[in-house]
């Protein structure tokens, strides 16, 4: 489509430049204008540039133009052709079928690299996770990755080979940069042709019901079981696994194991804790390591003080958690005082003074305040026991434990 300027009651057509005639070139500066404006040829997708000129696999020798990450952690290869477009699609594919083995921990090592080569330093990770929006937990990349072709023009049978695999189910968009130069400036004519924007809505609307099924389906696979901890006579409830490990790492220090027993028992996970030098609080803590740090338990509670040094342990645990846990209590003596059966489903539950008191099907007894999980439960029972008028005893004068006064408890509650 041309490009108009309006002269007074006229339209002056503005001549089409090539970027050979402008004396752009491809990587110098087509690559890098568009790495750093990726939106212009990605649009109504947030993405984010990985790497540029990526080229980390055996046996090949060429590199992907910008490698791209977008907000459903969606892989996207970006082609770049100054003038020529022609079989730049079959080189994506290629590309694509590459890198679609890529963990989380490639990709961050990609944009490790690529945030070097520019001078940033930011932490890779910690910007992949926040562009995510997902600063915790294990990240799984998308199997599907999308590509952008990007040149000046696009031969019909080029075209022809994008429609017809887009139609088996693959992404690939064709968006046509075309230049003009006016009063010595460079101006861009950016559109998406394929798929042509009034009917990409549909076609975007299929293909991501395609993905939420998928998506779902991978979300039933995941183990996403809670657990119940006794340790003696305390129970902590519905522990997720990454709070699971911690807790009894925490009982194992308390306990006489050291730090770098506990590291040693999981040699598969790498950097467990993270210390600095003194008794420090989490603000203390932070500021000697250099700033926050989201993927270890650092809140006051959670640090642990051994020695002069104060440890932080991490919160990312995989598919191994429970390999972790069963080496972790092996070292701790006297533990067969601890167990941690799953979480079974709610047999009751009542509301009193803003408290949500909940008995599982075991037994077990939590209490939440505001959504959180409050521990140890104990003190809150007692309280809204003596407002109940439920006796904190059992018939043989005994105190009752948290189990039998949290039954008596949404008894009384059930009653009024």
């Amino acid at each position: 489509m041309a490009l108009y300027e309006i002269a007074g009651e006229s339209l002056k057509p503005v001549a089409q430049k090539t970027f050979t005639e402008l004396g752009l070139l491809e990587r110098a500066n087509i690559q890098r204008a568009v790495r750093t404006h990726i939106a212009a040829i990605t649009p109504g997708v947030k993405t984010m540039v990985l790497a540029e000129e990526f080229g980390d696999w055996v046996g090949a020798n060429r590199r992907i133009d910008l490698l791209c990450l977008d907000e459903k952690a969606q892989l996207v290869v970006v082609e770049l052709k100054r003038e020529d477009a022609a079989h730049m699609e079959l080189q994506a594919l290629r590309y694509a079928a590459m890198i679609s083995t890529m963990r989380f921990d490639q990709a961050v090592e990609a944009h490790r690299k690529y945030l070097l080569s520019i001078g940033s330093t930011v932490d890779a990770e910690q910007a992949i996770r926040e562009f995510l929006e997902q600063e915790e937990g294990p990240v799984a990349l998308s199997e599907t990755v999308r590509i952008v072709l990007a040149a000046s023009d696009f031969p019909q049978e080029l075209t022809t080979t994008v429609l017809w695999l887009n139609k088996q189910g693959l992404d690939l968009r064709c968006v046509q940069m075309r230049p003009h130069e006016i009063d010595g400036r460079v101006l861009v004519d950016i559109q998406q042709v394929i798929p042509l924007p009034a009917a990409e809505q549909y076609q975007v609307a299929v293909r991501e019901k395609t993905m939420e099924q998928a998506a779902a389906a991978r979300a039933q696979e995941r183990d996403m079981t809670r657990y119940d901890l006794s340790i003696g006579d305390a129970t902590l409830t519905n522990l997720p696994k990454r709070r699971l490990i911690y807790e009894i790492v925490a009982e194992a220090i308390r306990r006489g194991v050291s730090v770098n027993s506990i590291a040693d028992a999981v040699p598969w996970r790498g950097k467990i804790f993270i210390s600095a030098d003194g008794d420090l609080n989490e603000q203390e803590f932070e500021v000697a390591l250099g700033g926050e740090m989201p993927r270890y338990y650092t809140a006051d509670n959670d640090l642990f003080q051994i020695g002069g040094r104060t440890y932080a342990f991490a919160k990312q645990w995989g598919a191994q958690t429970l390999d972790a846990i069963s080496n972790i209590i092996n070292l701790i003596p006297n533990a067969d005082t601890i167990s941690y059966p799953p979480t079974t489903a709610v047999a009751d539950e009542v509301t009193r003074s803003g408290y949500v008191i909940r008995q599982r099907e075991n037994g077990a007894i939590e209490v939440e305040h505001q959504g959180s999980p409050v521990q140890p439960a104990m003190p809150i029972l007692r309280h809204l026991a003596q407002e109940l008028n439920v006796s904190l005893l059992n018939g043989n004068g005994n105190e009752l434990n948290t189990r039998q006064l949290g039954a008596q408890v949404i008894g009384a509650i059930r009653a009024l």
